[in-house]
């Protein structure tokens, strides 16, 4: 007998042959996807501030303004911006570039675009999850109420009985 290769694909599984915590634990895998997105969303969020930041920047009338300088997300240093035609931007890991404006946009437009791609990659994972859970819920239900109803009334599930 020959086993499926990882090559031929995804190995499908009748859910109907699942037991009652084998299908609480699908249903919860597949609501985190969009515990997923959130973070995306928010990611996507900064990046497009950090263009409306640049642009804020890059007026000739900032020269020799003063400014609060991040550190960290809670830390802040007063400085002031002596060349309003380049900026120092946060490339990831500790890294930091000099880039003029246009450079920091696009880099920025570039990580927005990127992010909203995946969006909608995890968009659509997620619609066809959501029809999955729905599924998974209908199933569940039924194992549930099937369970409930194999054990003799006045009997609690799990009970032991003294004889």
């Amino acid at each position: 007998m020959s086993q499926p290769s990882p090559a031929q694909g995804p190995t499908t599984i009748n859910i109907a042959d699942l037991d009652i915590a084998q299908l609480s634990d699908v249903k919860k895998q597949l609501e985190e996807a969009s515990c997923h997105r959130s973070f995306l969303k928010q990611a996507q969020n900064k990046f497009k501030k950090c263009i409306d930041n640049v642009k804020e920047l890059g007026v000739k009338e900032n020269k020799d303004k003063s400014l609060l300088v991040p550190l960290t997300n809670s830390l802040y240093l007063p400085g002031k911006l002596v060349n309003p035609d380049h900026v120092i931007i946060d490339v990831g890991t500790g890294y930091y570039v000099k880039k003029s404006h246009d450079q920091a946009t696009k880099y920025y437009s570039q990580k927005v675009s990127y992010i909203q791609n995946n969006l909608d990659k995890l968009e659509e994972t997620i619609s066809k999850k959501r029809e999955n859970v729905n599924m998974l819920v209908q199933v569940l239900q039924a194992k549930v109420q099937a369970q409930i109803n194999s054990t003799p009334s006045g009997k609690a599930t799990g009970s032991k009985v003294k004889g």
